[in-house]
């Protein structure tokens, strides 16, 4: 397994990934950056073996992107000639951004070995989402992300979006591409009793948890906070969020500019054991993933952890955030942090209101959406590349929807409610 946006054990995905494989028989092997107290090198981690290679800064600019990812394709290339040599493989299974992974898989097929891509991003739509145009550099990552799907063997994709683009984007045959969804994995997650002292003399809680960076919207939470405390002079209110990236510090600016800064904490990257408690402390929780062609078709792994500790969401009305949430969520105007406002006040004033809300989000999540109901989509994907059949862990029982096949097909409707 390759990936290069976060280095394991942290990227939860890419580990629960990790972790099926290697209890479904598979010996796996990881490649990945060393970040965030991941450090480079060698280790084995629960029977699956991790190596982590440097990489410069997050690069800002043409010349910062061709430094990064030039580094990480040198670091793949020569680590996966090292796996080779001291372990073996026969399936390259590269995680995007970015799609320049598919080099090292075209490279390994000529030796007979299968390559997986496993799509993440949208990358030309991030890219437009980022900087607001299209262009060359647009026109490259459609070209890139071409490539690297005429290159797959069998592609696992997040979402029925997803699908869609493999499909008619990267030109793949409907039955080599499965819906895994990153759903989160129950065992993690743990539904703690809420701790008043969390809330820090507050009455009420409300709960960011992501990245920090100029697509994710975090700045809509500040401005419906300035709209909750100062216009509404709500001083009962306050809100948490946990999650570090480029924007976190203009963001603890942005806050005291807003006159919120002593009603918002910023944790910084929050491991489980910050996680877990602030969750369970929070009357509500946000994501506030601005509408745009990128977050439209993306499912958001926070609104999904939401879900499953039962805590009622608001958010902007996009595709796959609404086919995940269903009535688990309100849904604001597009964009608009006075109506986000607004929708999480309503909730604040409706106990009863948040735990329906609450209790159908985590029944969606037992039902079909959490990590135990993609393990075997992820597995028909690899039986598919290894041409044995089902997975053989468990067949697919009858109620199951074929593993190519998303669980939650698209809902008629729409619009702001």
């Amino acid at each position: 397994m390759i990936v290069e946006n976060l280095p394991v054990p942290r990227d939860r995905r890419v580990w629960q990934e990790a972790c099926a494989l290697r209890d479904a028989g598979w010996g796996v092997s990881v490649i990945c950056p060393a970040a965030g107290g991941c450090p480079p090198g060698h280790q084995t981690i629960d029977g699956i073996a991790v190596w982590r290679h440097p990489l410069p800064r997050e690069g800002e600019g043409l010349v910062g992107y061709l430094r990064e990812y030039g580094a990480a394709l040198f670091w793949e290339f020569a680590l996966a000639w090292r796996v080779l040599a001291s372990r073996g493989f026969d399936v390259i299974h590269a995680c995007n951004p970015p799609e320049t992974i598919f080099l090292v898989g075209a490279a390994f097929k000529l030796l007979g070995k299968k390559f997986l891509f496993d799509h993440h991003d949208l990358s030309p739509e991030l890219y437009e989402a980022k900087f607001g145009r299209r262009g060359m550099l647009h026109r490259l990552l459609l070209g890139l992300e071409r490539l690297t799907y005429r290159t797959a063997d069998v592609a696992i994709v997040t979402n029925e979006s997803f699908r869609q683009v493999a499909i008619e984007r990267g030109r793949m045959a409907p039955d080599r591409v499965f819906v895994v969804r990153s759903g989160p994995d129950f065992s993690r997650l743990r539904t703690l009793a809420p701790d008043p002292a969390l809330k820090r003399g507050a009455r009420y809680l409300i709960a960011y948890v992501g990245v920090m960076n100029s697509q994710d919207g975090v700045e809509y939470v500040l401005e419906a906070m300035r709209h909750i405390v100062v216009d509404r002079g709500r001083a009962d209110v306050r809100a948490v969020l946990m999650g570090d990236g480029p924007r976190l510090e203009a963001l603890k600016e942005m806050a005291g500019a807003l006159g919120v800064a002593g009603q918002v904490e910023f944790t910084g990257w929050a491991d489980d054991d910050v996680l877990m408690p602030m969750l369970g402390a929070a009357d509500v929780c946000v994501s506030p993933d601005p509408v745009n062609g990128f977050n439209d078709k993306c499912t958001m792994n926070k609104i999904l952890e939401y879900m499953a500790l039962s805590k009622p969401v608001v958010m902007f009305d996009l595709t796959e955030g609404r086919r995940s949430a269903g009535e688990a969520a309100l849904y604001a105007r597009d964009n608009d942090a006075r109506d986000l406002a607004e929708k999480i006040l309503g909730l604040l004033a409706d106990a009863d209101l948040r735990g329906r809300m609450g209790e159908i989000g985590r029944q969606r999540m037992e039902r079909s959406l959490s990590w135990e109901h993609q393990i075997p989509r992820l597995l028909a994907a690899y039986a598919a590349i290894a041409g044995n059949g089902e997975p053989a862990h468990r067949p697919l029982a009858a109620s199951d929807p074929p593993p190519s096949a998303d669980p939650f097909p698209p809902q008629g409707g729409g619009g702001a409610e």
